[in-house]
């Protein structure tokens, strides 16, 4: 179900004071929206709104009128304070300050060393080196490891393989050969072993880089629409599922979704997508009848299905720990500004470093948003610019217990004001898996 959230023109807040409140007032350029200047801070919000939601639905439109009172959002970023009790809230180690509306993606690249955007031929394919050479221990480690240490070597080749994702997402951005035809070949044989169409791919990543937490538009992660969440029993309780315990294996749904319909696809990406797809099933029709002719079924699922579910673990954490925090808004295209959802609106997190060399320094994340074309080996220089130069905007963590509990147990239905509202404030009934997250995950930071 496609929705879309339109406000209407009557927008006001009321502001009771507990203490003495002086008359004059002033107006929000951004928002249209009127406030009474208080000297003292002790005061109630409430904000009353009147919203349209049309959603449509099969060739049916309803519109929905309603008026309802919600607590105004918190200040969020606006004080020192805040942001310290938001980064022990949510497993942050710093929250950005708001990227002020005036700043430009152009004026952010253009504070950045050129040279972090040449490409080294030599680092590019010693990564290849690298990759191939720890999935192939893994594949050992596999073969040589009693039952009960099996996990530890499945953990090890599905991080493995997810270094052939990073360099094949290298190749689609054009920052890994300074010739295209080596980039497309490069980018479609790394694919291969994670039965990922490239050019189908590609095309999809594009768009999320051009509208990166943009409702709707983005092609990676999308907050719930609480009229879908409200529609069907049986598909709450799947969402609830989905964008719960099974959240850091949902890149397998993205994946069945958006890579092998034609029909998500423009007419001039067609052929492209036809040869991608043509190469994924040849691997598929060859690939795996060898596996399990020499190792049988029970083979197949050790050596290719086990380090395949390891690598969508970190492909489904990546992803969602880039874009998704509370404080972190979805917006619609009309709201949307590109410096404020690169900059302010990718998150920065710091992995062990086994997993930072096996995955290429994916998730030093930001400036790879500011610039697709910045090779990975020169992400962590890009890094250290912006935080020089950009350092109170940048949102960052170290993956702990408390993030990912943060994430699966609160980033759920988009709500305008607040960002997201949890399944289990909207339907405690159905939503058992996430207070059962909320029991059983540790509250680490």
């Amino acid at each position: 179900m496609a929705c879309r959230i339109a406000d209407s023109s009557l927008r006001f807040m009321v502001l009771r004071q507990r203490g003495v409140c002086s008359s004059s007032s002033s107006v929000n350029n951004t928002t249209g929206m009127c406030y009474l200047t208080c000297p003292s801070r002790r005061f109630e919000e409430t904000r009353i709104r009147t919203s349209i939601h049309r959603c449509i639905s099969h060739k049916r439109i309803s519109i929905i009128a309603k008026a309802v009172a919600i607590p105004a959002e918190h200040a969020l970023q606006d004080s020192e304070d805040e942001r310290k009790r938001m980064c022990e809230s949510y497993g942050f180690t710093q929250i950005g300050e708001p990227v002020p509306a005036n700043v430009t993606l152009r004026d952010i690249i253009d504070t950045l060393p050129r040279e972090i955007f040449e490409i080294d031929d030599k680092k590019a394919w010693k990564s290849v080196l690298v990759s191939i050479s720890s999935y192939a221990l893994g594949i050992f480690m596999i073969s040589k490891a009693p039952w009960y240490l099996l996990p530890l070597a499945w953990a090890w080749t599905g991080t493995a393989i997810t270094g052939f994702f990073v360099i094949g997402h290298d190749c689609a951005h054009k920052s890994f050969s300074k010739d295209k035809l080596v980039e497309d070949i490069v980018g479609t044989l790394a694919f291969l072993p994670l039965i990922y169409p490239y050019e189908p791919w590609r095309f999809k990543h594009d768009r999320h880089h051009a509208k990166t937490n943009m409702l709707s538009e983005d092609t990676a992660w999308h907050p719930v629409w609480e009229d879908e969440f409200e529609s069907i029993p049986a598909l709450r309780k799947a969402i609830v599922l989905g964008y719960g315990p099974f959240r850091p294996w949902m890149s397998i749904a993205h994946w069945l979704m958006w890579h092998f319909d034609l029909k998500k696809f423009r007419p001039n990406e067609i052929k492209r997508v036809k040869i991608s797809l043509a190469c994924v099933f040849a691997f598929m029709a060859i690939g795996w009848p060898l596996i399990i002719y020499n190792t049988g079924i029970v083979g197949w699922l050790k050596y290719w299905l086990m380090p395949w579910l390891g690598y969508h673990f970190w492909m489904s954490t990546f992803t969602m720990v880039h874009h998704t925090a509370p404080h972190i808004p979805f917006k619609t295209s009309e709201d949307w500004n590109s410096a404020q959802a690169q900059l302010g609106g990718t998150v920065h997190c710091n992995y062990p470093r086994w997993i930072e060399i096996l995955c290429h320094d994916i998730n030093v994340h930001i400036p790879h948003h500011i610039s697709s074309r910045i090779p990975w080996y020169n992400l962590r220089a890009a890094h250290k610019s912006l935080k020089q130069n950009w350092g109170k905007y940048l949102n960052e963590a170290n993956w702990n217990w408390r993030l990912m509990k943060t994430i699966m147990t609160t980033c759920h239905v988009y709500n305008e004001e607040q960002n997201y509202v949890a399944f289990d404030q909207l339907a405690p009934e159905d939503s058992q898996p996430i207070a059962f997250l909320k029991k059983v995950m540790p509250d680490y930071a």
